[in-house]
């Protein structure tokens, strides 16, 4: 596509919008803006390809932005919708005249009623690489006016967190297609860092390029407050109305809380039974001296769902061996008595807890450090001193999905 002919055919450009949706409310609560030219076919092409060619000059980018953001703009005001509008710009666009040619713009449309808290500004987090002092003091400065921040790919480079956390932008964008190319496990531990920062800075978590249920369900389930992909609509010459959506939202959602609830029953039932268990095994526990021989007892009773059991007094330390099971037998490590375990994440919190409500607990999913293998927790109260730990097996979690997924 030749640069030069876009710009000398401006009259062939449109804004296409793609519908976002909102987890609170399942309706469209804007539109992202999106570049479209006519072909001599009569088809029309994203202008994708132009926007990310590094070899055409940023004034004609910005020219053909500033024609799509015209159009956009008066199209929402001609027919009175009051969503939001997503608008992406990279950071050399937007430094040309010190960011003043963008916001005299939006000033303009203000004037004839545009509010500037409706436009929603999307800065590709790789563009932190440019002059990030500079880009911070302008995204800033815009801020002043209302116009909201969102950062788009953030999670691609781990290097931008704390420029994330310094500009405090109100969105973060996430490529849902991600999934499709990471290791689940691995994308949702980035997931958590960033659902983690998102609550710190106070940012809502948007998710993109949703192609299909399992990907809203993974939106919806990871603390998505906005929704957008073919999944949903693609991008449409008209504002797309909720009731025009290619699925109904607030149905899968619904969908979705069964399914939650479903898997967080399974879990209670699954904790209540290991409870029951040792609580029929409480009387011949003697006290630290005769850990060892009181997990003899426990083992027979989780040999189908446990693979390491062991027991801790309140400070963390480890006052029994493992008890390992290796090939269906279980094996004594008497070399792990002494270990300390406190500095884990949530020891000391739990430990408490089931010493103040004295019932046992079921950890979330975790990569064991022995084995790399995910597994739960089990751990209970044998005194307020003592705690019995028993580790479940990777495979009993895959084969009750209840269990494997948070």
């Amino acid at each position: 596509m030749d640069p030069l002919e876009i710009l000398e055919n401006l009259h062939k450009v449109r804004p296409a919008f793609q519908p976002i949706i909102s987890a609170v409310k399942h309706d469209v609560i804007g539109y992202e803006v999106l570049g479209r030219y006519q072909c001599e076919n009569g088809q029309w092409t994203s202008l994708g390809d132009f926007f990310h060619d590094g070899d055409v000059p940023d004034e004609y980018k910005t020219e053909v932005d500033q024609h799509i953001l015209h159009l956009a703009i008066t199209k929402m005001l001609e027919e009175k919708n009051e969503g939001s509008l997503f608008i992406n710009r990279n950071a050399k666009q937007l430094l040309i005249n010190s960011g003043e040619d963008f916001l005299q713009t939006l000033k303009a449309y203000e004037k004839k009623g545009f509010a500037m808290n409706r436009i929603v500004l999307e800065i590709t987090e790789h563009d932190f690489d440019e002059d990030f002092g500079v880009l911070e003091h302008l995204l800033i400065y815009y801020k002043t006016y209302g116009i909201q921040i969102a950062v788009d790919h953030v999670g691609a480079k781990s290097s931008n967190i704390d420029r994330i956390r310094q500009l405090k932008p109100h969105i973060l964008k996430i490529d849902t297609s991600i999934v499709r190319h990471h290791n689940p496990e691995v994308f949702q531990d980035i997931i958590y860092s960033l659902s983690v920062l998102a609550r710190r800075i106070g940012a809502k978590l948007s998710y993109e390029n949703i192609e299909d249920n399992h990907q809203l369900y993974f939106a919806w389930k990871h603390g998505g407050h906005y929704y957008q992909g073919f999944y949903l609509a693609h991008p449409d010459f008209g504002f797309l109305s909720t009731n025009s959506l290619a699925v109904n939202v607030g149905e899968k959602v619904k969908a979705f809380v069964q399914l939650e609830k479903s898997r967080v029953e399974g879990r209670l039932a699954f904790t209540l039974s290991c409870e029951e268990k040792v609580k029929k095994l409480l009387n011949q526990w003697q006290g630290p001296e005769t850990a060892d021989s009181f997990i003899e007892a426990v083992k027979n009773s989780f040999n189908e769902e446990s693979f390491r059991i062991y027991v801790c007094d309140s400070n963390g330390q480890q006052i029994s061996s493992n008890f390992r099971k290796r090939l269906q037998s279980w094996e004594v490590e008497k070399d792990q008595h002494g270990s300390h375990w406190a500095f884990r994440p949530y020891f000391l919190e739990n430990t408490m807890h089931m010493k103040t409500w004295n019932k046992g607990i079921l950890s979330d999913t975790y990569s064991d450090i022995e084995t790399g293998e995910m597994v739960r927790t089990f751990s209970y109260p044998l005194s307020d001193q003592y705690f019995l730990f028993i580790d479940i097996s990777y495979s009993l979690l895959l084969e009750n999905d209840y269990l494997y997924f948070q």
